[in-house]
């Protein structure tokens, strides 16, 4: 007997439409429902107190008359040799996903992509399962497998949504927990099984299948959220601890496994509040297989971490962190993703997410490919990541990785090895529209949430607005500032004064974007050191080295980033498998330097002047930047004219006390010395002003001035003592 075509594809797994088999359809004598159960003996459905009995086709396929339309609720028995189970037919239901959906997600425009695709619970036609829907437009046959069918792909295939490129399926049985998966086969006929790029669960790695969830989490930061939406990011202050949740701290007598995001919340909060800072930056949270990738490359862009918890529980700890005052921003990677078999790569058996053209699709430094710009899709993949991790966890800023290669098409790359661009430069335009479309849509969408960039070159405009050219991110690490620093700082004291310029140069682009200062994990991993162990001299030397980089670093305009361990002057270098060394605190250098940081903090909030014209030239003043022989630096911060008192900023690099010396002052009268990093609570000599009165001695360009001593590889910051 001949077989009809269309059942025919759908047996040997590669219909576009199994709906068009499967289901409820008008058979020669009536209405029928088919239902494909492969090693079933028999299928039926009571309706109406009547055994409606199923008729065997072909490859488990089994066609049932009945006399009326079913509800989509109402079950097919099916009986095996062991067992019978009654099944609710997915193939009776119409598509979760609707026409202007389709649309957008082909325009590249749908900024809740996450609400339509990926593994969603639901109620659809008053029944309870999970939609799937997944975007793989080459594919020739996608099915989703999981526990509740016994990972058995001929069980559930998805059926082909126009020309969308989208595959969707609701699937009853499918439950919150359930793992899953795509069986796709590819456009070169390979069957892969792929984890839902859309998944906002997974499993525990290395395993790595999706899980099935929806969140419960009942929101308590409503005055956080509606004053943060008042906010200005580019000016307010912004001071950041930078943390690897996985090693922040660890509990020893479980082999030194990492804190739950439920148990790191209070802890966490209590240190950061201590110390004054206003933001946690977390390094990547994003799902990710290799854990010394640090989440770097991501493979679960949905899915926060199964290491610390569920995904409510991280909405939990955010939850936390805005209840106690506290920002947090978190690192955001789209500018490449790990060409493990079973995530984004070569999802449907063409380069999807990525360029096919390796000069172009590969990233030779960390092996990974990099994300096609240029495609509707996959933009729009990137862009409603960003708005996801906004929305469904109240995140108060992204900070963008690695932005540098994204921009260049040449990044990292040889003669020969890179495309030019149509217009015959390097410049990767695509990317340049990419980020510029992300940043948009952010500001559009959560006003006050900050977006920085990781930029390590000379780019112009990356925290200008996109209508006047820019990227359109709001701050810019400054890596300039980073490299030059801490190379002085490795420099012996005696021999400073001839590189005096490595500290001043900095102030020739200091507002040419807005800046964050970053002393952040990179700087102490990979033979680097710890930030103590790249301090010269001797014990001594090497603290107060490093209380004077801090209070060089505070003062400095634009907006500080410290990562952790650094506050209580970590001795070895990071790794992301132990814990930070907390017992260093008991060392009073150690716990005068994490004095010293939370004075920092205070002081600095204490005085607008030292943050609220970070932007301008005019929040800054040079009152001596040509000491080299001493190797000091005098300087003044203004704040907003008539309201915020000045600050008067000294610093001196050598382990010298400088006694007698004259530094200009703003105003006369009384001045506090309002912070000296070598008082004794922190570990130094306690050689410290205290306070001081202005003389009518012109000096430094100032018409008052007073005579102080500096302290040794110190800095001393002086405020007038009335309004």
């Amino acid at each position: 007997m001949s077989i009809d075509p269309d059942l025919q594809r759908l047996v040997e797994g590669f219909h576009h439409d199994p709906h068009a088999v499967l289901g409820l359809h008008e058979g020669a004598d009536g209405l029928v429902v088919r239902v494909r159960r492969p090693e079933a003996k028999a299928a039926w459905m009571d309706i109406d107190g009547s055994r409606c009995e199923g008729r065997h086709l072909v490859g488990g396929v089994f066609e049932i008359p009945v006399p009326r339309e079913p509800k989509a609720s109402e079950p097919v028995r099916v009986a095996y040799d062991r067992f019978e189970v009654d099944v609710v037919d997915p193939y009776r239901f119409w598509p979760t996903l609707g026409d202007v959906d389709l649309h957008l997600i082909g325009e590249g425009r749908h900024e809740r992509l996450w609400a339509v695709l990926g593994g969603r619970p639901m109620t659809h036609d008053g029944v309870d399962g999970t939609a799937f829907a997944v975007w793989a437009p080459a594919a020739k046959a996608v099915r989703v497998v999981g526990d509740w069918n016994s990972w058995d792909g001929r069980l559930h295939p998805m059926r082909a949504l126009g020309a969308s490129g989208v595959w969707e399926l609701f699937v009853p049985e499918a439950e919150i927990g359930h793992r899953y998966r795509y069986e796709i086969v590819g456009a070169d006929d390979q069957l892969r099984l792929k984890s839902d790029p859309l998944a906002t669960a997974t499993e525990m790695p290395p395993a790595n299948a999706s899980v099935i969830t929806r969140s419960e989490h009942a929101w308590s930061d409503d005055g956080w959220m509606a004053a943060r939406r008042e906010n200005d990011p580019i000016n307010d202050r912004l001071s950041v601890y930078e943390v690897h949740a996985g090693s922040w701290r660890t509990v020893p007598e479980e082999g030194d496994r990492p804190l739950r995001w439920d148990e790191l919340a209070d802890e966490l909060a209590d240190h950061v509040t201590e110390l004054g800072f206003t933001h946690i930056e977390l390094l990547p949270v994003a799902e990710h297989p290799y854990t010394p990738s640090w989440g770097y490359q991501v493979s679960g862009y949905f899915a926060p971490t199964s290491r610390f918890g569920s995904p409510d529980d991280f909405r939990a700890f955010v939850d936390r962190m805005h209840q106690r005052g506290i920002g947090v921003i978190v690192d955001w990677v789209p500018a490449h993703f790990p060409k493990d078999d079973w995530s984004l790569g070569r999802f449907d058996g063409t380069a999807l997410y990525e360029h096919a053209d390796p000069r172009q699709g590969e990233h030779p430094d960390w092996g990974t490919y990099v994300f096609n710009f240029g495609r509707n899709e996959v933009r729009n993949f990137l862009v409603a990541n960003a708005l996801y991790w906004l929305e469904e966890f109240h995140i108060d800023g992204l900070r963008v990785d690695a932005v540098a290669s994204m921009l260049y098409l040449d990044y990292s790359r040889n003669d020969g090895e890179w495309l030019p661009n149509e217009l015959g430069g390097r410049e990767n335009l695509e990317a340049i529209s990419f980020l510029q479309e992300t940043n948009t849509v952010v500001h559009g969408a959560f006003p006050g949430v900050r977006m920085i960039a990781e930029e390590s070159t000379a780019w112009g405009g990356v925290s200008r607005p996109v209508h006047l050219g820019g990227l359109g991110f709001g701050q810019k690490w400054n890596m300039g500032w980073m490299h030059d620093t801490l190379e002085y700082f490795k420099t012996d004291p005696v021999h400073r004064s001839h590189h005096h310029g490595q500290l001043t140069f900095g102030f020739v682009y200091a507002w040419s974007e807005n800046f964050v200062l970053p002393l952040s994990h990179d700087e102490v991993v990979h033979g680097k050191g710890s930030l103590l162990a790249k301090m010269p001299g001797d014990e001594w030397q090497r603290f107060a080295n490093l209380r004077t980089l801090y209070g060089w670093m505070w003062g400095h305009p634009g907006k500080q980033l410290l990562f952790m361990g650094c506050e209580f002057a970590q001795e070895r270098e990071w790794s992301e498998s132990r814990s930070l060394d907390w017992h260093l605190l008991d060392d009073p250098s150690h716990a005068g330097v994490q004095r010293l940081v939370a004075a920092l903090n205070r002081v600095h909030a204490e005085h607008p002047a030292m943050w609220r014209r970070d932007t301008e030239p005019a929040g800054f003043d040079w009152l001596d930047a040509s000491d080299a022989g001493q190797s000091v630096l005098a300087f003044q911060r203004n704040g907003r004219a008539d309201e915020d008192d000045p600050v008067v900023c000294v610093v001196n690099f050598t382990p010298v006390p400088r006694h007698g010396y004259r530094i200009g002052l703003p105003r006369s009268g009384a001045w506090r010395e309002v912070l000296n990093t070598d008082d004794d609570a922190f570990g130094g000599a306690g050689i410290v002003n205290g306070d001081i009165t202005s003389e009518d001695v012109p000096w430094q360009g100032r018409e008052q001035s007073a005579v102080v001593t500096l302290p040794p590889l110190g800095v001393a910051w002086f405020a007038p003592e009335s309004p």
